[in-house]
């Protein structure tokens, strides 16, 4: 089933039909069309170093295992046992050469393999064909500079691919000094009452909010936030293609001076400072003059973060967003600079902090609007910046004002893409315009 009404989402004019939050049968063909569909993150290789390490996770609403089996090899397996559904593991993280299901004990490996059916002999007649019920697996895995992502439709395009000129960005998180980067800790998770859409948005598209839903934080001097920021003429955002949406950017001269302004413990901020000389080595002038992780979404659901730290908006109801949440830092980086982000991490965004408190009660609210019978019928304007968008050649992507809505617009434009096409080959596939590191 595919979605065929286009005024759902209307970028000619600006509009989104509120209904796209709401409606259960438009979450119905999310699950299949998008999350059934498209990469999503899964993880991390820092969290499954060994031969036998798994972690748990989810591709929509489908529960995951990632493994690294005894060979090393990598794999992600939907967490069900073949028999009757149940799970066969219920731990978050570990590590174990195989996992047997509690209802009737059907064992698999960490290769997806099932290895043991009890009375295979005397229940079954041994005619049960073993090599065709072990764990169904994701139709690619693959993995970017130590991120982890999957797919379960075999057609999909490659990862680098669909990830295109993103990866030029993506690569001021992960790629900033040799050893790339590890999650640091387990995962913070909590459940709010809003779609999934908005917390992907909000950090793909967002910068509007912040002088108005932070202000508190601004003046209690937790973090610095000026009216200044909705014309910002060195600040932008960018579409990279293929509806992923980078906030956080620089254009002018030095280095970005949101680096200072931050509440990062003065020691992160040194670190970055002292390690300015090796990021543009690695990634010349222009990313490095970012000096930090800036802020973004690949689409649909992973966003990362400055703070710094990496998260995943898990749907689970059209009004329900189940949220992982972790800590990403340099490997190399030394103990008491990891504890200095982990610990601003945690105060920025984590289930209890202030900005990830104030951005939730609004998206609690705009997911409820739409839920009465008058505020479906009522459109969310998205049409600030529309018409001046432009380019820089030193930037791959379309380029909007500090607080334009221009990634907004290409996010929700390639969601409506995806819902109204049957299969990959209606898809477009916007190319790559920079080399890979």
């Amino acid at each position: 089933m595919t979605l065929t009404n286009k005024k759902l989402v209307n970028n000619d004019i600006g509009l989104v039909d509120r209904r796209i939050y709401v409606d259960k049968e438009i979450y119905q063909q999310e699950l299949e069309q998008v999350f059934g569909r498209c990469w999503l993150f899964i993880g991390h290789e820092s969290q499954i170093p060994n031969p036998n390490d798994f972690v748990a996770n989810y591709m929509g609403e489908d529960p995951i295992l990632v493994c690294r089996d005894s060979k090393g090899k990598i794999h992600a397996f939907l967490n069900m046992c073949r028999h009757r559904g149940n799970r066969i593991c219920r731990a978050d993280a570990g590590n174990a050469p195989s996992f047997m299901c509690t209802y009737h004990g059907w064992t698999y490996a960490t290769d997806g393999k099932l290895v043991g059916v009890p009375g295979y002999k005397e229940a079954y007649f041994e005619e049960l064909d073993r090599s065709q019920w072990g764990l169904v697996e994701a139709g690619q895995l693959d993995t970017y500079k130590g991120l982890l992502f999957a797919t379960w439709d075999k057609q999909a395009p490659k990862l680098l691919d669909y990830l295109g000129d993103a990866t030029w960005y993506m690569d001021m998180v992960v790629d900033r000094r040799d050893g790339g980067t590890e999650l640091l800790g387990g995962v913070h998770r909590w459940v709010m009452n809003c779609n999934w859409k908005f917390g992907a948005d909000n950090f793909g598209g967002d910068n509007y909010h912040v002088p108005i839903t932070h202000g508190s934080l601004g003046l209690s001097g937790f973090r610095r936030s000026s009216i200044a920021q909705y014309g910002s003429v060195n600040g932008f955002i960018s579409s990279p293609g293929n509806g992923h949406a980078i906030l956080g950017g620089y254009r002018g001269p030095g280095v970005n001076p949101q680096l200072l302004n931050t509440h990062h413990p003065e020691v992160a901020k040194k670190y970055l400072l002292d390690h300015l000389p090796e990021l543009k080595k690695r990634l010349g002038e222009h990313r490095g003059r970012q000096a930090m992780l800036g802020i973004a979404t690949i689409f649909p659901n992973f966003t990362w973060h400055f703070s710094p730290m990496v998260r995943m908006w898990h749907p689970r109801g059209p009004g329900l967003t189940e949220v992982w949440s972790y800590c990403i830092v340099d490997k190399q980086a030394p103990p008491e600079v990891k504890d200095a982000f982990r610990q601003n991490y945690t105060v920025s965004f984590g289930p209890g902090a202030a900005q990830e408190q104030d951005d939730a009660n609004n998206w609690f609210q705009s997911t409820a609007s739409g839920k009465g019978w008058k505020g479906k019928t009522v459109p969310m304007n998205q049409m600030m910046g529309k018409g001046h968008e432009f380019t820089d050649e030193s930037f791959p992507g379309t380029l909007g004002n500090s607080t334009s809505e221009s990634n907004w617009r290409a996010y929700y434009g390639r969601w409506q893409e995806i819902m109204s096409a049957s299969s990959w080959s209606q898809i477009r596939i916007d190319p790559r315009t920079r080399a890979l590191n």
